[in-house]
């Protein structure tokens, strides 16, 4: 999860693709044309190791947009371990 916080903070695209769930990777993302958010901070609430092949991590990240103050992204994130751990999807809370 930590990885995947940095790699929206440097907008590296191909990255999170790649440690993407391959049956819930979007075909590509556009992070360019989101030049105005500004990640502050991540927080991991909890992890759960689920069985051999599935977790879960609770984070917030904290954010700003355009200088507008700080917003909270606060998600309940699953991950599916086939040759490595995958982001498989999320439900905001």
């Amino acid at each position: 999860m930590r990885s995947r916080y940095c790699a929206y903070l440097l907008g590296l695209e191909s990255y999170l693709l790649h440690t993407w769930h391959p049956n819930t990777r979007p075909d590509t993302l556009d992070l360019s044309s989101d030049i105005q958010t500004k990640w502050l901070g991540l927080t991991i609430v909890r992890t759960e190791q689920i069985s051999a092949t599935e977790a879960i991590v609770e984070f917030v990240a904290r954010y700003k947009v355009g200088g507008t103050k700080a917003e909270r992204l606060h998600e309940v994130s699953r991950f599916e371990y086939l040759d490595r751990w995958y982001y498989l999807d999320g439900v905001h809370t």
